[in-house]
């Protein structure tokens, strides 16, 4: 039996995202590249919200061939799903349990020795030649190897016996904004521990291949693309804010509910909890089963609104555990009504980047909040 609240999920409109998307690297002058860049799937954190395997999959049957996630689980989770493509694990594995690198055939990020020692132990125990990605520290200071010290720190990894290198990466710190002077000097840096790195290196039967930009990344500047882009928020249909894009892309997830309750209000009495709302004059309130719980954010109380036959109804009062409370003065709302928290209704819109903006947070946030007590439907 399915809640009245429900968040749906347009597998098509996924597919036409990544499609876009190809479409627009093969769009772009390539400059001194041979062919446009390919595209890395970002499935991390359950697929910001939309459900990893099912998105990992409909991905797939798109044309991804490597899509990517932040550990070990959600890697053998992927796998549990039926998902046969390439699994790049972002996250750190130090003090990770390395077998479902094997079991699962994943492919490891290596940022730390410490991770290499392990892996290339692990890998020798299976008897096995793994391929990793080596991640690169140019400025965001949390996982990689510093690009400033590779001379010391990237021999004992790349004479280990039983890895092999498949592909070189890094993180932006700050390319969602444009006023960062920090992102120029990240790609810079990247391409200053390229040249180390090749001056470390005998020659190789194949050259590894490099990947640097996120979704904003990738609509900000060309340079940064190199043989792989990582979209994320892109592939489900939002443009990282504060940017802009004319690439066709749509958002996959319409989170909804019903009306449960409508009751009046008196001038003067509150609303909720806190008693944060008092009414101006008689009001009517509708009541919608979705709260905190479902990852519907208390901020949204007195900032945000839902849609209610077609109009924005604002909401009133604290958002609680299980229910907010929705301001349907002006409408004739009753029992039973569709509900949009996220999505559209008629001509009327509310989408995760309003929401956010409301909030004073980012629309990744709002994404991977959606709880999972509530029903993924998936349209295909």
């Amino acid at each position: 039996m399915i809640r009245p609240t429900v968040a749906r999920v347009d597998l098509r409109a996924l597919q036409a995202n990544y499609r876009a998307l190809v479409e627009y690297l093969e769009s772009e002058p390539r400059g001194d590249r041979l062919e446009p860049p390919r595209i890395i799937a970002v499935v991390k954190a359950n697929a910001y919200g939309h459900g990893a395997g099912q998105v990992a999959r409909a991905l797939e049957s798109a044309g991804a061939d490597l899509v990517a996630c932040a550990d070990i689980e959600e890697g053998a989770a992927l796998r549990a799903a039926g998902v046969g493509a390439e699994i790049l694990v972002f996250g750190a594995l130090s003090v990770s349990d390395l077998e479902g690198l094997f079991d699962c055939r994943l492919t490891p990020t290596i940022s730390t020795p410490s991770a290499a020692r392990a892996v290339q132990a692990a890998a020798a125990k299976h008897k096995e030649r793994l391929r990793y990605h080596l991640k690169i520290d140019t400025g965001m200071n949390r996982l990689g190897f510093r690009f400033d010290n590779l001379r010391r720190t990237l021999p004992e990894l790349l004479a280990s016996p039983n890895l092999e290198l498949d592909a070189i990466y890094s993180h932006f710190a700050t390319a969602d904004d444009p006023e960062s002077g920090l992102f120029n000097e990240q790609r810079l840096r990247f391409e200053r521990a390229l040249r180390d790195f090749e001056n470390l290196c005998a020659p190789m039967n194949r050259r590894p291949y490099r990947h640097l930009a996120n979704s904003a990344a990738m609509l900000r500047d060309s340079r940064v693309w190199q043989d792989r882009v990582r979209p994320g928020l892109l592939l489900y249909g939002l443009v990282p804010p504060p940017l802009g894009s004319t690439i066709p892309v749509t958002p996959i997830m319409t989170l909804g509910s019903r009306v449960v309750a409508v009751k009046g209000v008196r001038a003067g009495e509150t609303v909720g909890y806190g008693a944060r709302f008092a009414a101006d004059g008689p009001r009517r309130v509708a009541i919608v089963p979705a709260g905190y719980a479902d990852g519907v954010d208390l901020r949204l109380a007195g900032a945000g609104a839902v849609l209610i036959r077609g109009r924005r109804a604002p909401v009133v009062g604290s958002v609680c555990m299980d229910m907010l409370m929705a301001d349907v003065t002006d409408l004739d709302a009753s029992p039973g009504d569709e509900v949009v928290i996220i999505g559209t209704q008629g001509d009327a819109r509310i989408d995760v980047r309003e929401m956010a903006a409301q909030m004073g947070t980012i629309p990744y946030e709002i994404l991977c909040r959606i709880g999972s007590r509530i029903e993924r439907v998936y349209e295909s």
